[in-house]
């Protein structure tokens, strides 16, 4: 009787050539993500650590399912419509986000402050609805703009479930290096979060830039789990006042937004 051959082994090449190519796919999203802008295919090539020829055939493959646009003059890919789409399914689908836009642009024009609502994305601080004040200086805020954790309020409520181990893992060296140059300590960092948790919110002043100060508060999906925060951010000579009043709406309209408060 003939052997039957053993076809396992081309199984096991065949499912891990799969899973490196969405990892591939996976690390080019990723990328143009954090880029924010249209790149050369070349450039994303060398962004991912991948072969020029292999990023070309992802690309392609991509852009044919609409997952991904040729941009401009047809050297540069960006994301595509479908996956603006698919954005909006999932808006549509997550009823936390819905309501919490909501919640998010009636605080705005409430306030006249802007506003945003936040969540914990790849370890990061992540703006997912951001709606502007009526100021004639604007603050910069946008949807999708990732931030570290140590340099925003919303980051001191974000990781209240967190222990300490799985703190320091999260946050890099980088992360605690502000943008004007100042270091903060891990440990004053993970202090400020248990004093965020307790308070029920947190006010940072400073941190980002030197014009503002960020108030927030925790949005819960169970007891003691923080799901996301909503957030205003305002200039930083914003009297003690009015900050106080600011915080007790920011709180009821997060428990508001909250499943369970």
């Amino acid at each position: 009787m003939a052997a039957r051959p053993d076809v396992s082994l081309d199984e096991d090449k065949h499912s891990g050539s799969r899973e490196k190519g969405l990892n591939r796919v996976l690390q080019i999203l990723e990328f143009l993500h954090t880029t924010q802008r249209a790149i050369g295919v070349g450039d994303l090539a060398r962004g991912v650590n991948a072969p020029r020829s292999t990023t070309y055939t992802l690309v392609r493959s991509l852009v044919d399912a609409g997952l991904l646009e040729m941009a401009g003059d047809g050297n540069r890919v960006y994301f595509g419509k479908k996956l603006y789409l698919y954005g909006m399914d999932y808006v549509r689908g997550n009823d936390l986000l819905r309501r919490g836009r909501q919640e998010v642009d009636h605080l705005s024009r409430e306030t006249g402050e802007t506003s945003e609502l936040c969540m914990l994305q790849s370890g990061r601080y992540t703006i997912v609805h951001s709606s502007p004040g009526t100021r004639p200086f604007r603050i910069s805020s946008a949807t999708g703009l990732q931030i570290p954790l140590p340099w925003t309020a919303s980051g001191r409520l974000l990781l209240a479930g967190f222990d300490k181990a799985a703190i320091e893992d999260m946050v890099s060296e980088d992360d605690l290096v502000l943008p004007d140059g100042r270091r903060l300590r891990l440990d004053d960092f993970i202090a400020d979060i248990a004093v965020a948790k307790s308070a029920g919110y947190c006010i940072t002043s400073g941190l980002v830039d030197a014009y503002t100060k960020c108030l927030a508060a925790p949005v819960f999906s169970a007891p003691g789990r923080v799901e996301a925060t909503m957030c205003l951010v305002v200039p930083i000579d914003t009297s003690t006042e009015k900050t106080d009043d600011l915080i007790a709406l920011l709180r009821e309209r997060a428990a508001r937004l909250s499943i369970v408060a």
